[in-house]
């Protein structure tokens, strides 16, 4: 009798303990923080209204994120370029590791995306916008519970949204922002709310070729532009400074050359475009991504999610507008690698937080598992940031890489590798006989004068170099990664038909 009521009693209390376990657990899932990441394209990192570089430009859901939360002043890319970028921002790791070295590359097999991290931990995930790795089908990817997205580039009016394997056509001139927030606030809606959410907003916008929505067409078309300073090399009819402001001798001939190529500003898109237009349509397309940005702060508000709920806005890369006579990216100027990173957290991060350390995409994978309380998987090159949005003292890194691989379909821009820290940036190119670069970034924050002749920085620059190096062979970089060409005027027969 005894032993029967000794093993009753071990039986209740090894019952209870695992009743006591379950509830911590289920307890600790609902108090999971919610995750929001919403990411736009090619949105350079000064075109927000608060930045006051564009006077007329309105962009007041980023002002209030960062008037409320935390702006990141120098957020980069390690790659400038969308799948590169994406596949680092989801894998954490530089485009030499994940191989997703440029728009066509397939996505390797074993590569694990940080959303599938969340799902196992009990997450309901889900995916909205454009993809755009490599494969050019909309199929959904794991990792997402909910998922809506479309073929490679998609529209901007009436896209085709493939909706948990259903394609559904929108009509009546429907915009692609507007029907990407639609989805994504369906994902909020409809949600479990006994678990917690990650949401992946990933806009079209604003991609070119740029089309704002019919709203805002033509918003700016009597604003004023205001031109670069190296927009124009000293001599030109429309020159703003002379040649003892820029060093337009030391810039390498392959810039100079693409100034009248589908990405200079004398022949850009083959003459499809005057600048001033190409101008003002990116900014009057950025609007309607503004609003969608507002459309879900509003439904976190409205239902009581903002306090348990982290929101990230960023960029995949950034643009360039006619700097050193170029548009687009790829290149590993200011304004080609910077983007916008914005956080907004009212619970845990002070109002106007300003975040002055140089984060990188690679950063989001590591930053989002930790918010979860999920572990950084060791293959991850990027770090967490949550201390320094939290205000807490933490060791971080002042110097990050970049890297960028040659594209046959844009044969114009040379392999380019470059370092960065918090004073200057070595850049180096491959496979051309054509110089180097090396900017004071303190100095020349515009980057117009090459110092890479100079002797008195000839030591700067041959370290930085030499850090370089160690960082591509630290990361197993060294190698140079070559992929098939895609496509019929990729074929032999077809050579020069660019």
């Amino acid at each position: 009798m005894l032993r029967i009521l000794v093993f009753i009693s071990i039986f209740l209390l090894s019952n209870h303990q695992v009743q006591s376990q379950q509830a911590q657990a289920t307890s600790s899932t609902q108090q999971a923080k919610n995750i929001v990441f919403i990411l736009s394209d090619d949105h350079r990192f000064d075109f927000m209204g608060f930045m006051g570089k564009v006077p007329f430009l309105e962009t007041p859901s980023m002002d209030k994120m960062a008037q409320e939360g935390a702006h990141i002043k120098n957020a980069f890319v390690s790659t400038s370029l969308c799948s590169p970028s994406r596949a680092s921002i989801l894998t954490g790791q530089y485009a030499h590791k994940h191989q997703v070295i440029d728009n066509q590359s397939l996505v390797p097999a074993e590569l694990t995306f940080f959303p599938e991290h969340l799902q196992k931990a009990g997450y309901q995930t889900g995916f909205v916008g454009k993809w755009h790795m490599g494969e050019h089908h909309d199929d959904p990817r794991p990792g997402f519970d909910y998922w809506a997205s479309f073929r490679g580039q998609g529209t901007y009016y009436n896209p085709i949204i493939n909706l948990n394997g259903h394609h559904i056509n929108h009509r009546d001139s429907a915009y692609v922002t507007d029907v990407l927030t639609n989805y994504a606030l369906n994902f909020l809606e409809n949600r479990e709310i006994e678990k917690p959410f990650f949401l992946y907003l990933s806009h079209k916008a604003v991609h070119a070729e740029f089309y704002p929505a019919q709203r805002h067409f033509g918003k700016y078309e009597n604003e004023e532009i205001i031109y670069p300073k190296t927009m124009f090399p000293p001599g030109h009819s429309k020159a703003i400074v002379d040649s003892s402001e820029y060093n337009y001798q030391d810039i390498p001939n392959w810039v100079k050359a693409q100034r009248y190529s589908w990405h200079g500003v004398d022949y850009l898109y083959h003459g499809q475009y005057d600048f001033d237009t190409f101008y003002k349509r990116y900014c009057e397309t950025l609007l309607a991504l503004d609003e969608s940005i507002g459309s879900v702060l509003k439904y976190l508000e409205e239902n009581q999610l903002m306090e348990n709920t982290i929101i990230f806005y960023m960029g995949d890369n950034g643009f360039s507008f006619g700097e050193h006579g170029l548009i687009d990216k790829r290149q590993a100027y200011e304004e080609s690698m910077r983007v916008p990173l914005l956080v907004l957290e009212p619970s845990q991060i002070k109002a106007g937080t300003q975040v002055e350390e140089v984060i990188q995409n690679i950063d989001i994978a590591p930053t989002i598992l930790e918010l979860a309380g999920i572990k950084k998987p060791l293959i991850m090159d990027g770090s967490s940031f949550v201390p320094l949005l939290y205000g807490q003292q933490t060791e971080w890194r002042d110097t990050i890489f970049y890297e960028y691989f040659w594209e046959r379909a844009f044969p114009q821009t040379p392999t380019t590798h470059a370092v960065r820290n918090n004073r200057y940036k070595f850049i180096r190119y491959h496979g051309i006989w054509d110089l180097n670069e090396l900017y004071d970034l303190q100095e020349d924050p515009e980057e117009m004068n090459n110092l890479i002749r100079s002797e008195m920085h000839s030591d700067i620059a041959r370290d930085l170099n030499q850090q370089l190096f160690e960082w591509l062979y630290k990361t197993s970089g060294e190698h140079m990664l070559l992929k098939p060409d895609k496509g019929k005027r990729f074929d032999h027969r077809y050579r020069g038909t660019y």
